[in-house]
């Protein structure tokens, strides 16, 4: 089968590139990654969007859902797994489905990512009301594609991460997201821009989602779960960056909160007991900034230098 798709374009400049010593390979392909930013910032309205959607879906209890095979795959698996130790995000909340399962992760799995039924029956877990996400770099894969017709049959937000701004399953989607990255230096091999770009607007999407749930305060993170050395420290430091305390102090407050970061942070800025900390973060949505302004204390730690 052909595959219509920018990707699968030959780049006229880099028909050498075969020829060129180490380094100047190494500056072709820089150069190439360096226009990948500017693609995604052109699909960026369209994500916000989609973040709002995702907000809204989570705070009704509802879940967001990857759908991917290869590369895709892969980054979308990726993403939803670092979401819990870096947010404490629950089991359930991010869910990827790569094709073909874990045994795809590591090696190819023949006819999987060509399966529209097995894409259908991996998006029946689905409810109305959650957000279901295809990536695919080509726009066309057939496992993407069951996948979205059936979370739309459902009533989920469906929207489709692509490089090809003509995508096949574009009728398919609330929100098209199509970051034009263009030809790859080697002809195809979407693990270069078209995935560099998937891996941007899902790091993008899954962090915007997380501040606006409340699991930052200011730009800390303040739902880390410290579950080795580095990020028990980290979370000592946030505490200190945060309030000016002490390591001591810190430390102090964290073991008045049994260990968690959030109503320790609340209980020192805004001067109440851990217990009352925590009250006021559940009453909140989890949120510290919400729960400070009804408890007293700054807003967000220093001036906002967001342009």
């Amino acid at each position: 089968m052909t595959v219509d798709a920018p990707t699968e374009e030959r780049h006229p400049g880099t028909m050498s590139i075969d020829t060129h010593p180490s380094l100047d390979i190494l500056r072709a392909l820089n150069a190439e990654d360096a226009t990948v930013a500017g693609a995604v910032s052109a699909v960026l309205p369209e994500l916000a969007l989609l973040v709002d959607r995702a907000v809204e879906s989570l705070r009704h209890g509802g879940a967001v859902h990857y759908f991917g095979a290869g590369t895709s795959g892969r980054l979308a698996v990726l993403d939803a797994a670092e979401l819990r130790p870096t947010f404490n995000a629950p089991a359930g909340l991010v869910v990827a489905h790569h094709a073909g399962g874990p045994a795809a992760l590591l090696q190819a799995v023949e006819n999987v990512e060509d399966d529209v039924d097995l894409g259908r029956s991996e998006a029946g877990m689905l409810h109305r009301g959650d957000v279901a996400i295809g990536l695919t770099a080509s726009g066309r894969t057939p496992f993407v594609a069951g996948a979205l017709a059936r979370a739309r049959e459902i009533g989920a937000v469906t929207a489709l991460v692509t490089a090809n701004p003509h995508a096949e399953l574009a009728p398919l989607a609330d929100h098209l997201l199509a970051a034009d990255t263009g030809p790859e230096a080697l002809t195809g091999s979407t693990r270069l821009k078209a995935g560099t770009a998937q891996k941007l607007i899902l790091n993008s999407f899954s962090t915007a989602v997380m501040i606006r749930l409340g699991r930052t305060w200011s730009n800390l993170m303040v739902d880390v779960v410290a579950t080795n050395a580095k990020l028990r420290g980290r979370v000592v430091r946030i505490l200190q960056e945060a309030t000016g305390a002490s390591a001591e102090q810190a430390r102090r407050a964290l073991d008045d909160a049994d260990g968690e970061l959030k109503p320790a942070l609340l209980s020192m800025l805004a001067g109440v007991d851990a217990a009352s900390a925590r009250r006021a973060i559940a009453d909140h949505d989890g949120s510290v900034a919400q729960a400070l302004v009804v408890l007293g204390g700054p807003v967000t730690a220093g001036p906002a230098r967001i342009h």
